[in-house]
């Protein structure tokens, strides 16, 4: 079984699903883990507007990020497109968090909460993972070379 893939450019529904539920997950734990928002989740009029608020800009910078138009987000999700343009510019509390979550799953920090939820097998960073596979290149690349190497030697024993 492979690990599932974050679609940071979603091309499709589903895509478009995975990468507003991995942001809504992140965003979520972010919240969670910072006293400053806990204290305002403890209202709950402000619980139920800090939810929708993120649920929104998740689902916003996912249909953006799939290259929707924010018109067509907001006719998507129900909301005005001056709701989506705030959240999208990072003009709201919602907005901010949801972008800085985005910008994690980039850069390949992924929160163990979010790997565990999405069934991550670990959360390596991209940057290691880039890392192995330009050293699994470097040895290709060696092999190759050699080969060549041989070859030539091959080809000008035959002249």
């Amino acid at each position: 079984m492979t690990d599932p893939v974050i679609p940071l450019k979603p091309m499709g529904r589903e895509e478009i699903h995975k990468l507003e539920y991995s942001l809504l997950i992140s965003s979520l734990v972010e919240i969670l883990t910072d006293p400053k928002f806990l204290e305002q989740l403890k209202d709950p009029r402000d619980r139920l507007t800090w939810i929708d608020s993120i649920a929104t800009a998740a689902a916003a910078l996912a249909r953006e990020k799939a290259g929707m138009t924010t018109s067509e987000i907001a006719d998507d999700i129900g909301r005005t497109e001056a709701t989506i343009k705030k959240h999208l510019k990072g003009e709201t509390e919602a907005g901010k968090i949801v972008l800085e979550a985005y910008k994690k799953l980039e850069r390949g920090e992924v929160d163990s909460t979010l790997a565990s939820i999405l069934g991550l097998k670990k959360a390596e960073p991209i940057k290691e993972k880039i890392a192995e596979l330009r050293s699994s290149l470097v040895g290709l690349k060696e092999s190759i070379d050699q080969l060549l190497g041989k070859l030539e030697e091959i080809e000008k024993s035959l002249e």
